[in-house]
Formats: structure tokens, C-alpha cells, sequence
């Protein structure tokens, strides 16, 4: 069996990993967090909580010789903000010591990093390729991109074997995770599934880059296995995304749930959040796509997707 270790097991992303790893009978688990609201009742799986940073959590996890390792833990990008020591912490010194500790082992570890398409910062209008270079406006996207040099720079050394996903928007988080400053393109989702009202914070005509839990996950699971032998330098891919409009996404609701669903959003345009997460232009991934990575395929299985997996 081989061993993997989760940080940020209980989060939204974490939990959906380790549903579909449990399905899968070859693997045991050790799942970091703070908490655990639900602890899996297997055998294969271990809970430790505490902080990933904490030396004694880090001790107890890779004990047992570890062959996999999915970062995952973070502080969100507008919690971060609001207490910055805070997000320095956890998202750039505690995941650089994981990854030295993880380097200090006797064979390279792979590692799969959740980093984030905040490392672009604003982007303009016109389409923007896989390669576009990073200028990060928020500290979480700084931390990340931070992140992402001292992992490729361990894996150039050969002390670690390291892939980093850029994700974008995964939906749809539950409503309760409100630390994300891209949190409207999982409520309008849950809103009119469940006939509710909602305010949105970007207009109809605000872009996004959308992808499912499910079709997340499947990207992990990609990254966990395929070959590095030629991956770029800097070990990171920009995972394929769907393009697509607040009203786009209200279309296939709307359709899927009626019409009169449309009528209980609402929109009050908050400026920073759409110039952060409401325009992003069209995004050409022909690298990710050629390394085995994907998307949702259309808005319909994207909805479908992620509805089901919110739960």
C-alpha cells in the first residue's frame, strides 16, 4: 500500500480527495487539519489535528515513510488579507518547512501543490496564454507564487519531486466558506438550487474561470501520478478551465431549475472583487491539456458536477 498525507484534509477540496481515495483500495491516509468535522471511520485512514506548520504534527504524520503528499492547506486570499501574519505563516513559511522536511528524506517525495491562478493577478481583456507571467495583487497570491519557485528549485535539486496546480474557482464550496474572495461563484449556485435569494457581488456580464470538485479532484489524481520526466522547470501547470459569464452560469441554471429561479438574484457590483475575480479573459492551456489535465467540458456537466459533489 502506498502512504499519502493530506494538509487541509477536512477543507472543501480535502474532503472530496479523500472520498474518492477511499474508493480506491490501495492507499493509506494521514489526514492533517485543525479540525475534523466528520472522521472517517477506515482503517486505512489516520486523523492528526493541528497545524501542518507545528514540527510535532509534521513528526507524527511522516513517521511512517510517505510516498505522497497533496498540499492542500491554506489561509483564503481575503482572510489572509485581513490578518496578513496570519496568511504569511501558513501559506508561505509553514509550507516551505513542509517542503524542506519532505526534501530531507532519503528518496524524493512526490508533492502536489495547491496554488492558485492568484499569482496572475488582474489580467486584462484579450486571451492569455498558459505562460502568462505572474504579478500577483494580493499577499495569497504573492505566497503562492513564492511557494511555487522554492518547490521547483527542491525538485531541480532532486531532494523532491513537485507539481504544482494552479487552480481556479472550484465550485461549489459550501456556503459556510466565506474567507474567498471568489465565494459568489459558488452561491449563486447553491441560491438557486435551493430557491434563495442572493446579492451577487459582480455583474451578469463578469467573467471567471470555473471548475468542479469532481474535475478537480480528477487533476490531483492526475498530478499524484504522471510522469515529471519532461516537465517544465518551473513544475507548474496552469490546469484547463471553463471560460464562462455570471450569466452564462445563470442560463444553465435557470434552465435547469426554471425560470422564475433568475428572478432572485440580484446584483450590487463591488469594484474590487470584480476587477479580482469577475474578469478574468479567455485562458489557452494546450501544454496541461497535452499533459493529461482537463476541464469540465461545458457549463451543463459543470453544474451537474459540482451540485452533486456540494452535496
Amino acid at each position: 500500500m502506498s502512504h499519502i498525507v493530506i494538509t487541509g484534509a477536512n477543507g472543501f477540496v480535502g474532503q472530496g480527495l479523500v472520498k474518492r481515495l477511499l474508493a480506491q483500495s490501495d492507499h493509506t491516509l494521514t489526514l492533517i487539519d485543525q479540525k475534523f468535522d466528520n472522521q472517517p471511520l477506515d482503517p486505512r485512514v489516520r486523523c492528526i489535528e493541528g497545524s501542518f506548520g507545528d514540527a510535532a504534527v509534521l513528526d507524527a504524520a511522516l513517521k511512517i515513510p510517505v510516498d505522497t503528499v497533496f498540499h492542500l492547506a491554506s489561509v483564503p486570499g481575503a482572510l489572509a488579507e485581513r490578518e496578513p501574519a496570519l496568511g504569511y505563516q501558513v501559506n508561505l513559511q509553514a509550507t516551505i518547512a513542509l517542503a524542506h522536511r519532505l526534501a530531507a528524506r532519503p528518496r524524493p517525495v512526490r508533492l502536489v501543490f495547491a496554488s492558485s491562478v492568484a499569482v496572475y493577478g488582474a489580467l486584462g481583456t484579450e486571451a492569455v496564454h498558459e505562460d502568462q507571467p505572474a504579478r500577483p495583487a494580493l499577499s495569497y497570491g504573492a505566497h503562492k507564487l513564492m511557494a511555487e519557485i522554492e518547490l521547483a528549485d527542491l525538485s531541480r535539486r532532486g531532494t523532491l519531486d513537485a507539481v504544482s496546480l494552479r487552480l481556479p474557482g472550484i465550485v461549489a464550496r459550501p456556503p459556510s466558506e466565506s474567507g474567498h474572495g471568489s465565494a459568489f461563484m459558488s452561491l449563486v449556485m447553491h441560491r438557486i438550487a435551493a430557491g434563495q435569494p442572493y446579492v451577487c457581488p459582480v455583474g451578469q456580464k463578469a467573467t471567471a474561470w470555473w471548475m468542479s470538485l469532481r474535475c478537480c479532484v480528477d487533476n490531483l489524481l492526475h498530478a499524484a501520478t504522471m510522469s515529471t520526466a519532461a516537465a517544465p522547470s518551473a513544475r507548474v501547470w496552469q490546469l484547463p478551465v471553463l471560460h464562462l459569464s455570471i450569466r452564462e452560469v445563470l442560463d444553465a441554471l435557470t434552465w435547469r431549475y426554471g425560470p422564475q429561479r433568475r428572478e432572485l438574484i440580484s446584483f450590487s457590483p463591488d469594484e474590487r472583487i470584480e476587477a479580482l475575480f469577475g474578469r478574468m479573459p479567455p485562458l489557452h492551456t494546450p501544454a496541461a491539456l497535452a499533459a493529461g489535465f482537463r476541464h469540465d467540458d461545458g457549463v451543463d456537466q459543470l453544474i451537474v458536477a459540482a451540485l452533486q459533489t456540494s452535496g
